[in-house]
């Protein structure tokens, strides 16, 4: 018993406490040890582009997931409650492992990608999300996220539009339909702009 106790003690730590009090395994994530204000609370603290954007305050995962779930209305009109809280929840698990950007992602490969899609179904679950996602579901929040970072890139992260579009492709949409959504905001803003609007849109609203 001792030597399984020390064993354990031993092991490398593979969990992440909340400020919930809920303690999420990376390796084996529980939709139980989930919570939506735990995800708010780091996805307002994680900047977008490694922090190398303009303003007074970093550009964070939150408001990106608003920007995506903005854009992904504007390409799918009439897009129901489950569509748009996949949209909000679609860079969840970055509330706990971070934002890596798109560059490192493609040097550390497939093991980084299995943890974030463990702990993203874990997410989807305890949010009554299917697991698996419906293929046009994935096809357009990968539009709607490309045509995000395309506006992210232009308007705060000092790309030139050429070298946008050659990266992310040319969005759909006119720069105005968001505009107001790429106003960096404080982390306590951000925070409670994304638990009203995940509350909205869990309710149908």
């Amino acid at each position: 018993m001792n030597s399984r106790k020390k064993q354990e003690d031993l092991a490398p730590r593979a969990w992440q406490r909340m400020l919930s009090g809920r303690r999420l395994d990376l390796l084996d994530p529980s939709p139980v040890d989930v919570e939506i204000e735990d995800i708010a609370h780091g996805l307002a603290r994680v900047a977008r582009w490694n922090g190398q954007t303009r303003g007074p305050h970093i550009f964070s995962v939150a408001q990106h997931s608003l920007l995506v779930e903005e854009v992904a209305c504007a390409l799918a009109p009439g897009l129901g409650r489950e569509g748009r809280l996949f949209m909000l929840l679609h860079d969840a698990p970055e509330y706990v492992i971070g934002d890596m950007i798109s560059p490192f992602k493609a040097v550390i490969g497939d093991t980084y990608k299995s943890v974030e899609k463990r702990i993203l179904t874990a997410i989807l679950l305890r949010f009554a999300l299917p697991p698996e996602p419906d293929a046009a579901l994935v096809r357009l929040s990968k539009r709607a996220d490309r045509a995000a970072a395309f506006f992210e890139a232009v308007r705060l992260a000092g790309f030139t539009r050429a070298e946008a579009e050659r990266i992310f492709g040319r969005p759909a949409l006119a720069p105005d339909v968001c505009a107001q959504a790429l106003e960096p905001l404080s982390v306590d803003a951000a925070q409670q702009r994304f638990l009203a609007r995940f509350a909205a849109v869990d309710r149908g609203e």
